[in-house]
């Protein structure tokens, strides 16, 4: 066959295809939709991934390589003139001032001492003996060299009386000038408090307020543009659930996001290392929670979340650098930007390597609006260890009277979501009680009593269903026959004891993670959570961190699992990416995920549903 005749025939084939389709023969169903390729392309540079932390808001699109990172504050001008200045504390909280706050922390900082001394160098020799008197006779001589008259840092200008500011302009603003300091979120949550700016209203207005100016002036993106953009909202791993619902409403209904995937932070963290399985230990500015990630699931059981974490480390420094004669004599922890520069030289200066010792000599800078730039010099000994150390031992952080320790209870329930765990779960055991009594019934047909008492539910079973719903525990176990509810009385009541005993201790990060491992059901994934242990977040972002906490593990884990753990890896800097970007990594990464399409809620589902669509569409029980 000559090319003509290929050409004749091709020509042909094509006039019988046009002639079946014009006949509607075998004709090829065409989606309504963009075809899945081209969508998730589109996707990806049209999704915004948030990580709202206690003191910074990572933000950037799926297909950046970094986010943009904002400090979370809000300077809010007065409203009224003569109205008292409110500010948000930086490292000040409560429990600090109690009469036996002093006492506290002097008893961890003497236990961090006895470890120091205890330990040996690597090289076998004992650490040398430096008393915080030697290291205070030098720098009360110090006295600061003049390196510039003028810092050239300046006050924000605020002589156009913006309504707020965000970001570094809010941390630059005059103490003078007529405007309140906010944080909208503390140690994880929306900041809720008694006083001004401290409802839930408030709380909620200043996020959106910080969240829009990222998205405007940083990422470029046009506020009215939004409705074409999706969202993937990281939360922690004990959350708020109104909270949540509320931030969620927000983005989807008065930013205006087409869609929201949330999810949480230890899986997020998975994600941006590469890894399947973990427990992560994510050491932020204000907490420190941990849980066990299996396959990408979140072990309800082993979420732990400490009230405390970077800043509290910061704190401690700052009171032992006053023991050894601090130089700079005017900083103040009520200051920001001393809280700001004290954040600065922990970063610089401490560390958890047991083979630095004796005395070091140091210099650092202060340069403040208004203020010519000094240089100070600075000589300190085991100050530098010894706070880190407090992670370990945070009774030495003096907070008293204060829930250090949360783990996460069942919902309360939603005037929303009227069919929630709690109808599916009452449902099911009065299935389970009207099968059971049907059983009887046909095995004992003469016996009295069952056909009165079938249907009805045992009112202290009712009891202990809502005491075992508030415990947190699994449906099986909140199941409970009429039978067994006064033997299982005495038991829930006991373990609802043990919880509230639990939540009142401060455990360090170590017990915290042995504590979280165990709470895991089979002996594999306890396995697998030994093997590897991910490190995320900036509060411990210490040399030798690595090291101290793995040598902790080892020494404190079950004697039965050192035989069957061939190596515990601590994971510090996965991919040698910083550890406090890891978790908004993963949001990208989760954002390119065909599983995810599963996972969007978008505005109209929201609007019509409301928050039954969490329920629904969450890749965690919600």
């Amino acid at each position: 066959m000559t090319q003509t005749d290929r050409d004749v025939e091709n020509g042909r084939d094509r006039e019988k295809d046009k002639e079946k389709e014009q006949r509607g023969v075998k004709r090829p169903i065409v989606p309504a939709t963009v075809p899945e390729p081209i969508q998730e392309q589109i996707q990806a540079n049209f999704i915004v991934v948030i990580h709202p932390g206690s003191k910074t808001l990572r933000m950037g699109r799926a297909t950046d390589t970094l986010p943009i990172t904002v400090p979370h504050v809000i300077a809010r001008r007065h409203k009224q003139p003569g109205q008292p200045r409110y500010e948000d504390q930086c490292l000040l909280r409560e429990g600090l001032n109690s009469a036996d706050s002093n006492e506290q922390r002097q008893n961890g900082l003497k236990m961090v001492d006895q470890v120091i001394w205890s330990k040996k160098m690597s090289n076998g020799v004992r650490r040398t003996p430096v008393s915080a008197e030697q290291a205070r006779l030098y720098n009360r001589q110090i006295r600061p060299a003049v390196l510039d008259p003028n810092s050239k840092v300046n006050w924000t200008n605020t002589s156009q009386q913006p309504e707020y500011l965000v970001g570094e302009e809010a941390l630059y603003v005059n103490p003078t000038d007529c405007y309140s300091i906010h944080w909208p979120i503390c140690r994880g949550h929306l900041n809720i408090h008694s006083g001004p700016g401290g409802s839930l209203t408030a709380a909620l207005v200043d996020l959106e307020t910080i969240w829009s100016y990222a998205i405007q002036k940083l990422l470029e993106i046009p506020l009215k543009d939004l409705k074409y953009y999706r969202c993937i909202l990281l939360i922690p791993d004990i959350y708020n659930r109104q909270h949540v619902k509320e931030v969620v409403n927000m983005l989807l209904v008065k930013m205006g996001f087409s869609a929201v995937v949330v999810h949480q932070e230890s899986v997020c963290a998975t994600f941006g290392s590469g890894l399947s399985s973990a427990c992560v230990v994510d050491v932020g500015d204000q907490k420190t929670s941990i849980c066990c990630v299996e396959d990408g699931v979140s072990h309800r059981s082993s979420r732990l979340c400490l009230a405390y974490g970077g800043s509290d480390v910061t704190r401690c420094f700052f009171w032992l650098m006053q023991r050894a004669g601090f130089p700079y004599r005017e900083c103040q922890l009520s200051n920001k930007l001393d809280c700001v520069l004290l954040q600065q030289l922990k970063e610089s200066f401490c560390h958890l390597d047991q083979d630095i010792s004796g005395l070091q000599d140091h210099e650092f800078r202060t340069c403040l609006p208004t203020s010519p730039v000094l240089l100070y010099q600075l000589r300190l000994g085991d100050e530098k260890l010894q706070a880190p150390m407090t992670l370990f031992y945070p009774a030495a952080f003096g907070i008293v009277g204060q829930k250090m320790t949360s783990l996460l209870h069942r919902s309360q329930g939603d005037a929303e979501d009227p069919h929630d765990e709690h109808f599916l779960l009452t449902t099911q055991s009065k299935q389970d009680q009207s099968s059971k009594a049907t059983t009887d019934r046909k095995l004992f047909p003469k016996s009295a009593g069952f056909e009165g008492e079938s249907n009805i539910c045992d009112p202290s079973e009712k009891g202990n269903l809502t005491q075992d719903l508030e415990l947190g525990h699994g449906q099986a176990e909140c199941l409970v026959s009429g039978a067994d509810a006064e033997e299982t009385s005495s038991a829930l009541l006991s373990r609802k004891t043990a919880m509230t005993q639990f939540e009142g201790k401060a455990l360090g990060v170590d017990k915290a993670v042995l504590h979280s491992i165990d709470s895991c059901s089979s002996d594999e994934t306890k396995r697998k959570m030994y093997s590897c242990i991910l490190v995320v977040g900036g509060g411990l972002l210490f040399h030798g961190a690595q090291e101290f906490l793995q040598h902790r593990i080892l020494n404190k884990m079950p004697p039965s699992f050192r035989c069957l753990v061939e190596n515990v890896d601590v994971i510090t800097r996965p991919k040698d990416m910083d550890p406090r970007v890891i978790a908004w990594k993963g949001g990208a990464v989760l954002a390119c995920l065909d599983t995810t399409q599963e996972l969007w809620i978008h505005q109209r589902e929201w609007q019509r549903f409301g928050v039954r669509m969490l329920r629904e569409r969450a890749a965690f029980v919600w």
